[in-house]
């Protein structure tokens, strides 16, 4: 049996937030659950798997610290772009899990330095607060030399990552994968890509709580349906047909029909969305014609 503090195996969690984002998008708009990842669920999850390899009861073992990281617009950006009641709205779901939340500015040139500081935060909590495990969900070959550091202090590491396909908002298949090379280092790896495809778990609570239902999962992170922007695209058209996680506009202004990403939509869940729904939009060249941004959908009459 695993040494423990006093029979209570201590257990910290750090977010790289813009991977679980990632990540949580892909099982709301391109997998067949069509659900977002549930932090409680989580973190349920995460502790009956510490459990089952430090080899101790699940009742001692306890989250005693919880942090996420990510990059985050500015107020007034993310409110020009729908995003600014969506991003407080997870801040709730947060703060009610007793998730601790560490944000950096986005700039122009993109993200800078958040990754750096959750290297920085999980090594010094590491030292000063002994977890027995620290627990890392993340994919980038970036935070190998924090595992080897964790693993001088004698510190378990359990990473949870995730391999699948997905479509990016110009249409091309992409993979996200977890790095091998972290795989290696860290103590406990845990592929949940492959968790929660195995047939034989099927059904299982611990599993399906992974996820939230429906109704939450409309009301929660970055897809909460808002009201009718009163400011409208220049373009009007229609919706032609919708894929996993992303669809096409039929517009007359266009030969082509344009291509659209779930996140383009301000006034909508993605999911909620039929063919034949009026929107406008503002239209963005791209490499195989035209994309369309800032969809608006209308309400029916």
């Amino acid at each position: 049996m695993a040494e423990i503090d006093g029979k209570l195996t201590r257990i910290g969690v750090f977010y790289d937030g813009n991977y679980f984002r990632h990540v949580s998008n892909y099982y709301t708009y391109q997998h067949q659950r069509r659900a977002r990842l549930s932090i409680n669920g989580l973190h349920d999850f995460i502790k009956s798997e510490v459990a089952k390899y430090e080899g101790v009861d699940s009742r001692y073992c306890q989250l005693v610290d919880v942090h996420y990281f990510r990059g985050r617009l500015a107020a007034n950006e993310a409110e020009q772009r729908n995003k600014l009641l969506a991003d407080r709205l997870f801040d709730d779901v947060l703060m009610r899990e007793g998730v601790v939340t560490h944000y950096l500015p986005v700039t122009p040139t993109g993200e800078k330095g958040i990754d750096v500081w959750l290297a920085l935060e999980m090594l010094e909590l590491a030292v000063y607060k002994r977890f027995s495990v620290a627990v890392l969900i993340a994919g980038d070959r970036d935070f190998v030399p924090l595992i080897r550091k964790l693993n001088t202090l004698g510190t378990r590491v359990m990473l949870l990552g995730w391999s699948f396909e997905y479509m990016n908002d110009k249409g091309e298949k992409m993979w996200t994968n977890t790095a091998q090379s972290l795989l290696e280092e860290v103590t406990y790896p845990v592929l949940m890509s492959d968790v929660i495809e195995d047939r034989t778990r099927r059904g299982e609570a611990l599993i399906n709580n992974l996820f939230m239902a429906k109704k939450e999962s409309r009301l929660s992170v970055e897809t909460v349906a808002l009201p009718v922007n009163s400011v409208i695209g220049a373009l009007t058209g229609s919706i032609l047909a919708l894929k996993e996680g992303y669809g096409f506009i039929q517009c007359t202004e266009y030969p082509k029909n344009l291509f659209f990403y779930h996140s383009d939509v301000t006034n909508r869940d993605f999911n909620d969305l039929s063919a034949g729904d009026t929107v406008s939009f503002e239209a963005e060249p791209n490499e195989k014609g035209h994309s369309a941004k800032q969809i608006v959908v209308f309400e029916a009459k």
